[in-house]
């Protein structure tokens, strides 16, 4: 097996989730004791939460590319960063090792046009679901996307980083993602990509009108193919 680094704690919950699907995919197919051989950099979210400036990503791809480094140092093989949000840094991380780095939305988009799927709601922080890092790498897999809903980016960010990350699942939150669902189901798109790491919290992704495009369970599935290729 291949080892990978996860650049990790983005936030930790999320980082702790990738940690189970990739090795509880090894066990599926290797079996016996066999688990994944990890490297993981766990940053201090509070450094890079909310980055809105150019300043601020400037700083997050300092830590970030730190991160890599010491990854790649370690004999990691590939890299992953375990958020959606911090691929907006996702080229320079990636110039500054020698390593492939995963991209998530790479990721998705493969699954996507595997599955034949040609519009999708993009569900995410607010950074994800309206600048393009993120959109274009998706419609690049021939996914036409509906215009970004400025309301539901706000709510998300709330969500997101006033209760998901610090450990705070509520029912008004859930019922909200739902109806949200609902609404987009109406839309005339044929699926919905959960493009934040925590949104899964509050999401049932297998019980929808529409089919849901997890990020962080993709992407993991895509660690777990290159943790295990020949």
């Amino acid at each position: 097996m291949k080892k990978l680094g996860l650049i990790g704690g983005l936030s930790w919950g999320s980082t702790a989730r990738y940690y189970e699907i990739i090795n509880k995919g090894v066990a599926r197919k290797v079996g016996g004791l066999h688990s994944a051989p990890l490297a993981i950099e766990s940053l201090d979210f509070a450094e890079v939460a909310r980055c809105s400036s150019a300043e601020e990503w400037d700083a997050a791809s300092v830590r970030l590319i730190a991160a890599a480094r010491s990854l790649e140092a370690s004999g990691a093989q590939g890299l992953l960063i375990c958020a959606n949000s911090m691929h907006v840094i996702y080229d320079r991380v990636a110039e500054a090792v020698s390593i492939p780095v995963l991209h998530i939305a790479e990721a998705v988009g493969a699954k996507m046009q595997a599955d034949g799927i040609k519009s999708a709601a993009l569900v995410g922080t607010r950074n994800v679901m309206t600048e393009k890092f993120y959109r274009q790498r998706l419609v690049s897999y021939g996914i036409s996307l509906l215009p970004p809903d400025m309301d539901l980016a706000e709510r998300v960010d709330h969500i997101v980083y006033d209760e998901l990350v610090l450990g705070k699942i509520s029912r008004e939150s859930e019922r909200f993602m739902k109806s949200e669902l609902t609404d987009i189901a109406k839309q005339q798109v044929q699926a919905v990509v959960l493009a934040c790491t925590e949104l899964e919290l509050i999401v049932d992704v297998r019980a929808n009108v529409l089919p849901i495009y997890d990020s962080t369970s993709i992407h993991a599935q895509a660690a777990l193919d290159f943790i295990l290729a020949a």
